[in-house]
């Protein structure tokens, strides 16, 4: 039987597989929302995602925020409740330095 990934762990490997990031971060930050509506008892409900790529070249932040819950569509069906996104390109990640 395998070994479900964590939610993070999934998260990681489905932007890296779509979007080739520069650099990306996830970070869990249910913690914060323990007891709050749509918050698990076991976390993992509420995540903050920080990615650089390229692909976001020439889009709105509508565009890229879609390009990233098209490649997370089976986790976000699964019932993660809340995804905070900052999608940079690699030339405003340089800029923000």
């Amino acid at each position: 039987m395998a070994k479900r990934l964590r939610v993070a762990e999934s998260i990681k490997r489905k932007l890296t597989e779509a979007l080739s990031p520069r650099q990306l971060k996830v970070i869990d930050e249910s913690h914060h929302h323990a007891g709050h509506a749509g918050a698990r008892p076991s976390g993992e409900s509420h995540f903050r995602v920080e990615i650089v790529a390229a692909a976001f070249a020439g889009k709105s932040q509508i565009d890229r925020q879609r390009m990233v819950y098209a490649a997370l569509a089976d986790i976000l069906k699964a019932g993660l409740h809340a995804l905070a996104l900052r999608t940079l390109t690699p030339e405003e990640d340089s800029a923000v330095d």
